[in-house]
């Protein structure tokens, strides 16, 4: 059984390490309200911090619980894409990143209640939301 746990200072660390590494994240607050990010609220959980904001949000674009939940789900591993999701969920709304926080709260009901269905429309829509978030953060 396999626990993720995404905390803020788990996010912190990975986007210092970006940093530390010549990554910087070019993403605007403007262009994740057009993305459909409730970045009022966001801002609001990152105690107004900006620059914190942004920096969780460009850590989300490299997550790579999107990868495990979609193997879990291929191998029919419900408790880890469970666990997956829910983590992500998780992020994702503490982030307000609305459209990937709809869809990842929408396959963790259904892998809460361990539904043995075909995700793979909510899989492909979730990558579709997260390839365009990642967009942003190029």
């Amino acid at each position: 059984m396999h626990h993720y746990t995404y905390s803020v200072e788990k996010i912190a660390t990975v986007c210092y390490h970006q940093q530390m590494k010549g990554v910087f994240v070019m993403i605007t607050l403007e262009a994740l309200k057009q993305y459909g990010a409730d970045t009022d609220t966001g801002l609001k959980r990152c105690m107004g911090n900006e620059a914190l904001y942004l920096k969780l949000v460009g850590a989300a674009c490299s997550e790579t619980g999107f990868d495990t939940l979609a193997d879990a789900v291929a191998k029919k591993d419900f408790e880890t894409a469970f666990e997956t999701a829910h983590a992500l969920k998780g992020v994702l709304g503490n982030l307000s990143l609305t459209p990937l926080f709809d869809v990842t709260g929408e396959i963790t009901e259904l892998l809460r209640a361990r539904t043995d269905t075909d995700y793979s429309d909510l899989l492909a829509k979730l990558r579709e939301e997260k390839d365009k978030l990642a967009a942003l953060c190029e």
